[in-house]
């Protein structure tokens, strides 16, 4: 959601920490996330929160369509992405969500999300979560990491949840009205109706 963008990253933020250069991390030199492998021309050591968030927004946050998904998924994409990549959560998303993952949360993915009740963006948001935790427990590096990413994944579960159930219980008035959907919008809400109904019934 548009206007979750700060809450979502003070949450990341309390997991990414401040400065280390962890040999055994493969970033390399963090500060507040931002690696500098990732970010070689940035000034690690000194990065400020102002120039990590205009980072977070423009790398993670805008490239996995926080603005446009529900509270609480936008979560759950963001911090994802951050900690694994931009194309695994979008994946990692879109599998929750029952379509095409390819990386891309695009209009297809949005319509789907944008079309749940609030039982199945709950489980979604469950089963995104549940997919990201069996990827980690997959990596050589879990051993290691384990108890740190296993806190953060029930973390951002249990947030992710709770700002779903805060977006349900505002008042209709406050909403904003979701933008009407072309043809083709249209054609792709039908398609995840059909999804919904189908995963439902088997």
């Amino acid at each position: 959601m548009k206007d979750n963008f700060d809450a979502c990253l003070a949450f990341t933020l309390k997991y990414e920490g401040g400065y280390v250069n962890d040999p055994h991390d493969p970033g390399g030199e963090t500060n507040l996330g931002i690696s500098k492998l990732s970010y070689p021309h940035e000034d690690i050591r000194g990065m400020t929160r102002a120039r990590a968030a205009a980072i977070y927004r423009r790398d993670f946050w805008n490239a996995v369509s926080g603005d446009d998904l529900p509270r609480g998924l936008d979560l759950v994409a963001f911090d994802a992405a951050v900690n694994s990549g931009v194309m695994r959560s979008s994946k990692w998303v879109q599998r929750a969500l029952l379509v095409e993952a390819d990386g891309r949360i695009g209009p297809k993915t949005l319509v789907a999300a944008r079309m749940l009740s609030q039982s199945q963006l709950e489980a979604a948001i469950s089963r995104a979560v549940a997919i990201r935790f069996d990827f980690l427990t997959r990596l050589k590096t879990w051993s290691r990491y384990k108890r740190g990413w296993t806190a953060r994944t029930e973390a951002v579960g249990a947030s992710a949840l709770a700002m779903a159930k805060s977006a349900q219980r505002q008042p209709a008035a406050q909403s904003t009205p979701a933008p009407p959907l072309g043809i083709a919008a249209a054609i792709a809400a039908a398609l995840a109706a059909l999804a919904v109904f189908f995963d439902k019934l088997f």
